[in-house]
């Protein structure tokens, strides 16, 4: 890689919802321009549509190697998989077909990271039922990059602002995350989460153990978690010399890292910490795969088939994946 922009490659995700427009949105983005040299994952014909619906005078150009695109303003560099028949594409529906080119997109942007041709992967969104339908045993991003990159339970982490929060659990039942709170898991997961950030050049600072119950328990009162897992987590934590704290209630631990005083959070289940950063700001919540061998950002809302392809979706949260690739990418590189 040169000294210059890093490259983010952007899988467009399901062409049947807004992945495209807001592709093409974010490649008129002077911002993202700024800061990176960017280079869409896709198909030529879909992405010619939703350049058609945005009345903009992009210029598409077909590459086969990123280092060369044509990054000037006004092109829309494109690596094209030409894997949708526009005879049989239904916009703004579940599709296999669809499903299927997400997939083969990500895919290929992984292949690029992992051959260091380009410095990050942006992903576009992606829709569950459509995976299925296309035979892509994959539930959603995360697991597709696991497997590709071959990384064992990545670390998901969100980041609004400057407010860092990592995931304990994800896509299981309240009940079952729950169950996941334990001793051993909360020191594996600081210890991997504190190398992630360390990677991404964020050494200093405090990590806070979000509390599981309400007011953390009050000392067993309201549960037992805390006083039988998250305390003698942290108290080990600290005795190795990890820069840890909590139990902190969950009702004032995010608002304390946004203030400045941890430099992350470790959420201890799925919603705590979704809904937390979500309220702050939906569109630039990003979420940044960690523990992996290459970098990966992404939009943190889905395909939206109801406002797909009608000229009206946002691409913030898009533009705010590259740019936090962009932060990222020279200490992951490095």
């Amino acid at each position: 890689m040169s000294n210059s922009k890093p490259i983010i490659a952007i899988p467009m995700g399901d062409a049947a919802g807004i992945g495209p427009e807001i592709a093409v949105k974010s490649m008129l983005s002077e911002e993202a321009a700024s800061i990176a040299r960017c280079l869409v994952i896709g198909d030529k014909k879909v992405l010619q549509q939703a350049i058609g619906l945005s009345k903009s005078q992009l210029i598409i150009n077909i590459v086969t190697d990123p280092q060369d695109g044509d990054y000037s303003p006004g092109i829309l560099n494109l690596i094209d998989l030409d894997n949708i028949d526009i005879n049989k594409f239904v916009k703004g529906q579940v599709c296999g077909m669809c499903g299927k080119g997400a997939f083969e997109y990500i895919a290929k942007s992984i292949s690029l990271a992992m051959d260091k041709k380009v410095s990050a992967v942006a992903t576009g969104p992606i829709n569950k039922e459509s995976l299925k339908a296309g035979n892509i045993n994959f539930i959603g991003h995360t697991e597709i990059f696991a497997d590709l990159t071959q990384t064992e339970d990545p670390l998901t982490m969100f980041q609004v602002r400057n407010l860092r929060v990592f995931f304990l659990s994800r896509h299981v039942s309240l009940r079952k995350s729950c169950d996941m709170v334990t001793k051993e898991r909360i020191i594996d997961y600081v210890i991997r989460c504190k190398k992630a950030l360390g990677l991404l050049g964020v050494a200093d600072g405090t990590m806070a153990i979000a509390g599981l119950n309400p007011h953390s328990g009050e000392h067993g009162l309201f549960g037992s978690e805390e006083v039988d897992h998250v305390e003698p987590a942290v108290n080990h934590l600290k005795q190795l010399g990890y820069n840890v704290a909590g139990p902190v209630p969950a009702d004032s631990v995010f608002h304390l890292a946004l203030q400045g005083r941890f430099n992350s959070v470790l959420s201890l289940y799925h919603d705590q910490g979704h809904i937390a950063t979500k309220t702050l700001d939906f569109e630039r919540t990003i979420a940044v795969t960690n523990g992996m061998p290459i970098l990966r950002t992404s939009v943190d809302h889905g395909t939206a088939f109801d406002i797909a392809w009608q000229n009206i979706a946002s691409p913030t949260s898009l533009i705010e994946a590259i740019k936090v690739a962009a932060e990222y990418a020279p200490f992951f590189t490095a």
